[in-house]
């Protein structure tokens, strides 16, 4: 798999809110910009506003106020055909996984080939050599090749998750968008996939932003985390300089076993 580092996007945040009816505001104010190629990581309470952030990026959840570019297209201008056509550079990973549990390993990983490939050639699964090829060194670069012929509902939590970052590389993204990945994961199984998503940066020069619960994972992976408190962003720096006072500051209270992953796993 080639490197897409010369096709990687900035992300630019001016004035952004999101609104939501009743009145209730998912981010404020929030001006940020966010280069080519980095790796973020983007912290906060529930209910701060982490994956409303992440979300406006792709436009699975619509701003109200203010604009946000990516590359050359710009937020909320972008609809239908525009629209469609930014989600397919801009890879998302979720929670849950979003996989059919039914259909094998390298069925999945092709899903993100379906922008790109004929209907009828997804209609009857009648994937051309190329996508294959695709599919198979995405699921290599993973280290789950192996599983590429077994049920996806047949892997384990942190298997189906990495089977989730290889479609999203099958799909060749500016961007990679991960929405708590490593949330229902043990610790070692969290690390695992959150160095796939930091070799992901590293090595093809992706674009990820990805929201994080667990304050040491994001220190430990995010080279530029930003606190989100309120829907405000309320810091911006590295991890180095991400103290526990900092975090205090996030959180509007001290650390908790809760909010470090080796922690919670002793409670």
């Amino acid at each position: 798999m080639t490197s897409t580092g010369d096709r990687a996007a900035d992300i630019t945040f001016r004035g952004v809110g999101v609104s939501y009816p009743g009145g209730v505001r998912g981010l404020q104010d929030i001006d940020l910009r966010i280069p080519a190629g980095e790796m973020v990581a983007v912290v906060g309470l529930s209910g701060a506003g982490k994956s409303t952030l992440v979300r406006t990026i792709n436009g699975l959840v619509p701003i109200t106020e203010g604009e946000i570019v990516v590359g050359d297209r710009h937020l909320p201008a972008s609809r239908g055909r525009e629209l469609r056509e930014l989600r397919s550079e801009i890879g998302m990973v979720f929670q849950s996984f979003n996989l059919a549990r039914r259909a094998r390993v390298i069925d999945n990983v092709l899903m993100g080939r379906l922008h790109t490939a004929p209907t009828w050639r997804t209609l009857l699964g009648a994937w051309s050599r190329d996508d294959v090829e695709l599919a198979m060194q995405a699921l290599e670069r993973v280290g789950i090749v192996d599983k590429a012929y077994v049920k996806a509902g047949n892997l384990s939590g942190g298997q189906q998750q990495r089977v989730a970052i290889a479609r999203t590389l099958a799909q060749q993204p500016k961007i990679v968008l991960a929405d708590e990945p490593v949330a229902s994961l043990d610790p070692p199984t969290s690390h695992t996939v959150m160095r796939d998503l930091e070799r992901i940066n590293a090595e093809l020069g992706i674009t990820v932003v990805i929201n994080l619960h667990f304050l040491d994972l994001a220190r430990r992976y995010g080279r530029r985390l930003i606190g989100l408190r309120g829907g405000r962003i309320v810091f911006d720096g590295t991890g180095e300089e991400a103290d526990e006072q900092v975090f205090a500051d996030i959180y509007g209270r001290s650390l908790t076993g809760e909010d470090v992953l080796e922690a919670r796993a002793q409670l």
